[in-house]
């Protein structure tokens, strides 16, 4: 018997010899040239190959022909019907076949399965980048740095010395140090892109670019050899070169070197604070944003930010007088450009997180706009201009930050400048108006804040809102109804009762919009409170009395007053079995007593101190009464 043939054992799931066939299993292999038998994949699909031998088939080969021939004869239909069973049988055996994964039918007793065929394996993890080691650390990069630094040192005292030896003049120094500083980043240039990339390139290419700025403020500031604006042309160019083979390399030291520099070129060859200075800078600071977004470079916007604000702040000090609007208008621009490079890059690289660097260049820069803004015209007597530059600029900030909710910016971003907008809508208003309208103001920021957080479902909106109420209420017990008037009245009722009415409404209003329940019980009982107030300042207020010589009159009616409100509290507490409203009321009760024995007893007159220890009196009695009487027949 002889091996004439191999076939795959993947695609051949099992070889029969034709002798093991039944007769009705002729059809099985009327289709298939090679006389065999496709059967289930099992002990076969371990192999590579499989042996077909052509000498078992032989002896068969006549009477398949012949049993083939006889199938063939029948009718049309038969022939179609065999046909298509035939190639069902096949379809199914090779599904089978082609779906190794799935679990093989049992095998027959005794005879042994062939093991499952392993999975894929898994995709190789990435190489991860080894660790640096001393060595290379001192060796790459240490070494490079301190070298570039000492270049750069030598230089400096070789053009020293040389200039205290008189061995050359000012304008050859100025070129040799251009010269070698131009030749430094060649090498680094070099190294870079035909050594590979290497921190000794990295050290002489940022090495070259801050001596190139050293070079060319030597030459403008210590011996004005070059004129400021071709001066600033060419910072611009050194800071062009930088900026592009920062970007190239993907290196942020030459980039804060390139940039940073171009930004401070202004100030490197003392070119002033005219407008050609700041174009210069504007330009610096465009190219500054574009390659922080670009890059993704987050600490690039904040370094630009201080560097630039201050020489913006300079020119604006110097031209507002004379040009007020071209004044605000460029300030204007650097706040929107600022704007792009924070909010454009939490664009870019979208988070959930509140980023340092992003938030803390909005709140500069909202200080930067709301602040010189109005300064500028505070200082040229536009008092009404400054107050609504602050309070357009809240509606600025608001009206950008409440859409941002729900996009692809952080919601902790857009959070931060609606509570900037807020925090400059409280000042402005507190610039424009004051008195009740003030108080209401702040009200109204406090509805709104509360409502807007219990919508969005975010917590630190009633933080925010919980702040602008207790500026009204503070601006309310410090200016228009301070507490010392329970002594001797107010100048104006209506004012001091408008401003405790307000806080009263609102803070009845905020305990139903807030969701934390201290803060709920902090809102009813400054309602409470308010409810007190608000008539104790009218009976004061009501009868004639000054600093000096307060009424008597009144003090004895406000005692009672308060023992009475006490006593109310308790008992409809009691009654309706509100714990909160017994406790403001036995607390009443205690203010009560409180202010007799304290104030009464040393300010006021025989009779009147009298009759007030005798209403006192009769009225705790009262409330003990009632409190143990109530207290029964409602346990009861």
């Amino acid at each position: 018997m002889g091996l004439d043939r191999q076939v795959s054992a993947c695609v051949l799931g099992e070889v029969g010899d034709t002798r093991d066939l039944q007769p009705n299993d002729e059809r099985g292999v009327m289709g298939d040239p090679l006389r065999v038998r496709l059967g289930e994949a099992h002990e076969d699909l371990g192999r590579e190959v499989v042996a077909l031998h052509r000498q078992s088939f032989a002896p068969e080969a006549a009477r398949r022909r012949h049993s083939y021939t006889r199938a063939m004869e029948g009718s049309t239909d038969a022939r179609l019907a065999a046909l298509e069973r035939e190639i069902s049988e096949l379809r199914a055996r090779l599904e089978r076949v082609e779906r190794p994964s799935q679990a093989p039918r049992a095998a027959p007793a005794g005879q042994q399965t062939a093991a499952p065929r392993p999975g894929p394996k898994p995709p190789p993890e990435p190489d991860k980048a080894p660790p640096i080691s001393v060595e290379d650390l001192l060796g790459g990069r240490v070494l490079g740095w301190v070298g570039g630094a000492a270049v750069v040192l030598g230089v400096v005292f070789f053009l020293v010395m040389a200039a205290n030896r008189g061995w050359i003049d000012e304008t050859t120094r100025v070129l040799l140090a251009f010269v070698g500083s131009t030749a430094l980043l060649g090498v680094g240039l070099y190294l870079h892109e035909r050594q590979g990339r290497t921190q000794a390139a990295l050290a002489a290419v940022a090495t070259a670019i801050a001596a190139l700025y050293v070079t060319l403020t030597a030459a403008t500031q210590l011996y004005d050899l070059v004129d400021p604006v071709l001066a600033l042309v060419f910072a611009g160019l050194v800071g062009a070169v930088a900026t592009s083979i920062a970007v190239r390399w993907d290196e942020p030291v030459v980039a804060g070197l390139g940039i940073v520099g171009a930004l401070l070129a202004p100030v490197l060859v003392d070119a002033g604070t005219d407008s050609a200075s700041l174009a210069f800078m504007a330009v610096a600071l465009v190219s500054a944003v574009g390659v922080l977004l670009w890059r993704r470079w987050s600490w690039l916007g904040i370094v630009a930010f201080f560097v630039s604000a201050p020489q913006l702040l300079a020119w604006l000090y110097e031209e507002h007088d004379e040009r007020l609007g071209l004044s605000l208008a460029v300030l204007a621009a650097f706040w929107l450009l600022y704007v792009v490079a924070a909010i454009g890059y939490e664009l870019r690289e979208p988070t959930a997180d509140l980023r340092l660097v992003s938030a803390s260049l909005l709140l500069a820069n909202a200080a930067l706009l709301a602040g010189a803004g109005w300064a500028m015209l505070e200082d040229t007597d536009h008092s009404g201009a400054a107050t609504a530059w602050v309070i357009a600029a809240a509606a600025l900030h608001i009206g950008g930050g409440v859409p941002a909710y729900g996009g692809r910016m952080s919601r902790e971003i857009a959070a931060l400048i609606v509570a900037v907008g807020t925090a400059l809508a409280a000042l402005g208003l507190a610039l424009a108006i004051d008195g009740p309208a003030l108080v209401a103001a702040w009200s109204a920021e406090a509805l709104v804040l509360a409502w807007a957080a219990r919508r969005l479902g975010d917590p630190r909106g009633q933080i925010a809102s919980a702040a602008f109420f207790a500026l009204a209420l503070a601006h309310t017990v410090m200016f228009e109804a301070p507490p010392d008037a329970l002594r001797s009245g107010v100048d104006d009722l209506g004012v001091a009762a408008t401003a405790v009415a307000i806080i009263g409404a609102t803070a009845v209003a905020l305990s139903r919009f807030s969701v934390v329940p201290e803060l709920r019980a902090t809102y009813l009982g400054v309602a409470a409170g308010a409810a007190v107030y608000l008539p104790s300042l009218a009976i004061v207020s009501a009868f004639d009395g000054d600093e000096l010589e307060p009424g008597q009159t009144p003090q004895v009616v406000l005692s009672a007053f308060w023992a009475v409100a006490g006593l109310t509290g308790i008992v409809v507490g009691l009654l309706r079995d509100v714990r909160l409203l017994r406790l403001g009321g036995l607390a009443l009760l205690l203010l009560a007593a409180a202010k007799v024995f304290a104030y009464d007893l040393s300010e006021l007159e025989s009779i009147y101190r009298a009759l007030s220890f005798i209403a006192l009196g009769l009225l705790l009695l009262g409330g003990a009464f009632a409190y143990q009487r109530i207290r029964r027949e409602v346990g009861e």
